[in-house]
């Protein structure tokens, strides 16, 4: 008997466990996206990744590996061989979060640059196709929301087509989606124009309206592990402190 592609992705999805390995065995959720989730270090304070909040969220047997690189596109973490390098210590009932489109929006650079319903799609199904290879659960998220606001209040989105390619990649793979640019879309405006300026990098030199500081990335990071769970990606003992307040001062900056 022959197989839609539908059918046999739902049986591939079906031979991931939710759960993949015992509770008490380490497992890890490798993250795959560009600054607004990387690790930042002394020299970057107070800019905050929010993967760098991520595991304030997360049960401590479940370990966050964040492979995130400022200024990266899905075509540039693959073309530079970062893909590659994090696949190889991805396991059995891990997850890969993929969390693109900021940098792959630069039409003027053809090194990052993808087009939302063509090549954007087509490397993002590469790291849907090397996580389920190594029997990993392969999970989307859509980009983050710049703080961008009409003259009248109302938070305008910035990414174009490019959640609405991954929403209809995640559709058409049957894959777990996160849809954060329409959650933090809603976040920024019920905070409104001003308050949002205390979620991003505004300092006393810079006013940067992409990156967050401490209380931005951890407002990110658990909107991702709400999300998580909801899609059950995550069972509940996998999540910690989703009602809870997670202080700023919990955030470090390594050297370096």
């Amino acid at each position: 008997m022959s197989l839609t592609r539908r059918q046999v992705t739902s049986a591939g999805l079906a031979a991931v466990p939710l759960v993949g390995r015992s509770r008490r065995e380490t497992r890890t959720l490798h993250l795959a996206g560009d600054s607004t989730a990387a690790q930042k270090y002394a020299d970057a304070a107070p800019e905050t990744g929010w993967g760098m909040a991520l595991p304030f969220f997360l049960h401590q047997e479940l370990k966050v590996a964040n492979h995130a690189v400022n200024g990266r596109s899905a075509k540039s973490f693959v073309d530079e061989g970062r893909l590659d390098a994090l696949l190889a210590g991805v396991r059995r009932g891990d997850v890969l979060l993929v969390q693109f489109a900021h940098n792959d929006e630069k039409a003027t650079d053809p090194a990052r640059y993808t087009e939302p319903w063509t090549t954007y799609q087509r490397y993002l199904r590469l790291y849907l196709a090397g996580a389920r290879e190594r029997g990993a659960r392969p999970v989307l998220a859509t980009p983050v929301e710049r703080r961008r606001f009409a003259a009248d209040g109302t938070a305008l989105p910035t990414h174009g087509e490019y959640p609405a390619a991954m929403r209809a990649l995640a559709e058409e793979e049957g894959v777990a989606l996160l849809d954060i640019e329409a959650l933090s879309l809603a976040l920024w405006q019920r905070l409104g124009a001003e308050e949002t300026k205390t979620y991003f990098n505004w300092t006393a030199t810079e006013q940067d309206n992409t990156h967050f500081n401490p209380p931005g990335a951890v407002a990110v990071a658990r909107l991702v592990a709400r999300e998580l769970l909801r899609t059950r990606v995550l069972a509940r003992h996998d999540v910690v402190r989703l009602h809870e307040e997670v202080p700023a001062s919990w955030i470090t900056w390594p050297p370096a």
